[in-house]
This record gives structure tokens, sequence and C-alpha cells, in this order.
């Protein structure tokens, strides 16, 4: 659907559409080169040149009167609490689903749900685009959503994607997911190394990403064996302390 046709064309939404709504990312799907986007000054910009570093991604209808609203609120309380630095570590880039969204709608949007004076509203920039270039986009990450005519606004799913500086997608956050740590281990993840600290990279290490539920999970084997083998280091190394001041006092 997707492919083919704009959801705007949609009269009345089925249960099967409604059925359809959510996210399924290809393989090595990334954020594809050349769709255009306009910021909140009115200036042309690449999407895929914009990310340089980790990225939060969220697609968003500025008119939105239900879901849109509190998903940028989630993502925005899980950034402050991820202990991570916005701008330094990590950028956030919203994109608006409806082409009719207005300058003034991402104005709105940005008062409503971001707040002016902290480094992630700094790191925060919003955008609005045209039908082709959402409709690529969103086949591209395997978003699927529809219009509901009816009521004038876009079903869509409630997700975060975390995109790799080689703008490829990393993890998709969903519902829960959306909380300071999974947002933290996710932005840690995508940046391969470069950003956080030994303990997130244990944390990694002991943790499964669930992708149907959008939040990462303890594994409980990997956890025990990895504290099983903290324990055999510690325990052989008192054993050498040991056995060494003893030699000494002899």
């Amino acid at each position: 659907m997707l492919g083919a046709t704009s959801p705007r064309v949609a009269v009345a939404i089925t249960p099967a559409e409604y059925k359809n709504v959510g996210v399924s990312v290809p393989a090595g799907a990334a954020v594809p080169s050349g769709v255009m986007v306009r910021d909140e000054r009115g200036q042309r910009h690449a999407l895929d040149a914009l990310i340089t570093r980790p990225t939060v991604l969220v697609l968003s209808d500025y008119r939105c009167k239900t879901l849109c609203g509190p998903v940028l609120d989630f993502v925005v309380t899980a950034l402050e609490q991820s202990g991570l630095k916005a701008g330094s570590q990590f950028e956030v880039l919203v994109v608006g689903l409806d082409p009719r969204n207005t300058r003034d709608d991402v104005r709105v949007a940005r008062r409503q749900h971001i707040s002016d004076d902290d480094d992630v509203d700094r790191a925060t920039s919003f955008f609005t685009t045209d039908e082709s270039s959402i409709l690529r986009l969103t086949k591209a990450l395997g978003y699927r959503y529809v219009y509901d005519a009816a009521a004038d606004q876009f079903v869509h799913p409630a997700a975060a994607f975390i995109l790799r500086a080689d703008r490829r997608i990393s993890r998709v956050l969903t519902g829960v997911g959306l909380s300071g740590p999974d947002m933290r281990l996710a932005l840690v993840e995508a940046g391969q190394g470069k950003i956080g600290d030994l303990s997130d990279q244990i944390r990694l290490l002991c943790s499964a990403f669930d992708p149907t539920q959008g939040t990462y999970t303890p594994l409980i084997g990997r956890t025990l064996q990895i504290a099983s083998t903290a324990t055999l280091i510690l325990l052989a190394g008192g054993i050498g302390f040991l056995a060494f001041s003893n030699r000494r006092s002899a």
C-alpha cells in the first residue's frame, strides 16, 4: 500500500488496514539517500546528510490529537533520563508524516513537547516533507501507517528508530522500550563503542533485544556465566595472592 498509493486516498479504514499498521524493519534497512526535508526555517536538507552520530528518528503527525504527543514526550523523557549528552553523543530528528503540516504546526509541536531550556531541545530538529518523500522514507524503514479520513489523522505505530552514524537502523524502541535505561543501551549499541562506558558494554552482553516488545531483556544464562567467570577470576587472584604472601613469609 505504501509503495503504490498515498495514505490520504483511503476513505474508510478496514480492519485489515488497522491490523497492518506497525513496524517491520527490512534487513539492512537505512535512511535512504536523497529524501529532502524542510527545517523550521524552511530550508531544504537531505535527511541522510544530517545523520552523523547516533540518532533518534521519530515520525510524527504534528496535528495529531492522540498518540503523537505522548510518543514525543516519552522519547524526550527517556533521553533526559539516559544520562547521555545531547548533541555530542546523540541527536534527535522528528519528521512530519502529514505533508500538509506547516512550519506553524512544527513550532506548536516543539513548544508543547520539548522544553526550550535544555540540551535535548538544542539537539532536536523538526522537519516537514512532501508526500512522495515520506512514502519513500517509511517504506525504507518498514513503517506502516494509514490515513483515517473520518478523523482526519494518521493511524500509525508508536516507535523511535535508533540510527547508527552510517544511517542504518540499529534498533526500534516501542512501548515500554521508550525508557531511560533502554534508550541509553540502544544509543550505546548504535554508537558501536564510541559512547557509553564499561558498565554499558557489560549490560549489553547480559541483555537481549526483544523486537516484539521493543525493549531489552536480561539474558539470565549469560549473566550467570559472566558472574561465574568474574568469581573464578577473583578466586584465582585471591589464591595467587595468598600463595605469594606465604612464599615471602617463608
